[in-house]
């Protein structure tokens, strides 16, 4: 793999939304054997920092302007209070090259409503935090026979979430990635979801 995964910074961004899944893909800590951690590059939409929903300020890498996506894994799009906004266009065309190009998209809470905007949702299974609100939100959008009402839905290399399942968002992109075992992904879900200490172990005993 390419080993390059971009992160979209913004204002007002939920920061805890891609908690699990930057440290994971930053740490590299359960990867498949031979596999070095991914490169986590902030994408901004210009270089000024940004200040999330929890207060962290974050300077990006790099701006839009400045996205190659021949050289990476995935885009992660985190949600946030702003997506319907003109500001996102130019990310939300980046986004759209990418799926053309194979390159995988996760996109949760606030930001299934920026691509439902732009019409990356109409033809494509996915998810949001609910289709009602989903449609008013968003009077262009045409996907309502795509809805899957369920916590984090995959097609093809579009990852779509609920605001309220970073987890599983999580589970799904780093399956998409191929970076861990199916052993491995199963066990560190369970033991996030269950806090059953068993898990702790099987997952230990992935990595051996």
């Amino acid at each position: 793999m390419n080993n390059t995964v971009y992160l979209y910074v913004f204002d007002t961004m939920s920061d805890w939304e891609i908690g699990y899944l930057a440290a994971e893909l930053n740490s590299g800590r359960y990867f498949r054997p031979g596999l070095a951690p991914v490169k986590l590059v902030t994408v901004g939409i210009d270089k000024t920092p940004v200040t999330t929903m929890g207060g962290l300020k974050i300077m990006p890498d790099i701006k839009v302007g400045e996205c190659s996506i021949k050289g990476i894994e995935a885009l992660i799009l985190p949600g946030g209070n702003t997506w319907t906004e003109p500001v996102h266009v130019p990310l939300l065309k980046v986004a759209e090259m990418c799926l053309k190009e194979g390159v995988v998209v996760g996109a949760i809470c606030g930001a299934t409503l920026g691509l439902a905007q732009a019409g990356l949702l109409d033809s494509r299974s996915h998810t949001s935090n609910n289709l009602d609100y989903l449609k008013m939100v968003c009077p262009s959008y045409t996907g309502q026979e795509y809805y899957k009402a369920e916590s984090a839905v995959t097609d093809g290399r579009l990852i779509t979430a609920s605001g309220v399942a970073p987890l599983e968002f999580s589970v799904h992109v780093l399956e998409a990635l191929d970076v861990w075992s199916p052993q491995t992904l199963d066990a560190w879900y369970r033991l996030n979801k269950t806090h059953e200490p068993q898990y702790f172990y099987e997952l230990m005993n992935s990595i051996q």
